[in-house]
């Protein structure tokens, strides 16, 4: 087999990988395309160089995937970026079974902010709901600052999740109270 052939299916009960290319005509890479790519047994990624990929050879393409309106140099860095998305959806990679779910996208919201130690850095301070120690409470703000963030930054993916019938009476409430341009700096808790 020269160094230009793909690799044949493997004979040890082992499919062939699913070949991924890096292209600007590719498929917009986004979450629901890390997990659907999570699910394959193999990837092999192909990395175009310099003007690209010989177009004959798109046709041994599983999945073309462009990361999104621009050009790089090379194939390595948006296969590196895929890869790392990709490999966050298999179960255990991230230690807690639950790490993945609550993230920027998964739910079709952007994540609520995060906090660590200590509780006060420099005269900011960590929102007192949090230190509360009321799950239910905790939970609420969470979403509700998932909310404010998403209107704010990303207004797109909160019409998508509006249209997908997943904003609750108590979230369109929340986003009422919001007053324009302060929508992220809410700390109440309803």
């Amino acid at each position: 087999m020269s160094e230009w052939e793909c690799p044949p299916p493997s004979t040890e009960g082992n499919p062939a990988p699913q070949i991924v290319f890096l292209a600007p005509q590719g498929r917009t890479f986004d979450d629901a395309c890390a997990a659907e790519l999570a699910a394959a047994d193999r990837l092999l990624f192909v990395c175009g160089h310099y003007e690209g990929i010989d177009e004959r050879v798109y046709s041994l393409a599983d999945h073309i995937i462009s990361l999104g309106d621009y050009v790089l140099t090379s194939g390595e860095l948006a296969s590196m970026v895929v890869i790392d998305a990709v490999v966050r959806k298999i179960p255990g990679v991230l230690g807690a079974a639950d790490g993945p779910i609550d993230e920027s996208f998964t739910s079709g919201l952007l994540e609520y902010p995060q906090y660590t130690r200590p509780a006060n850095f420099r005269g900011m301070e960590v929102p007192a709901v949090l230190l509360s120690g009321n799950h239910a409470a905790v939970a609420r703000w969470r979403r509700e600052q998932s909310l404010a963030r998403t209107a704010e930054a990303r207004p797109d993916l909160l019409a998508a999740f509006e249209k997908s019938g997943r904003l609750t009476a108590a979230d369109q409430k929340f986003l009422l109270s919001c007053k324009p341009g302060r929508r992220g700096e809410s700390e109440a808790v309803s």
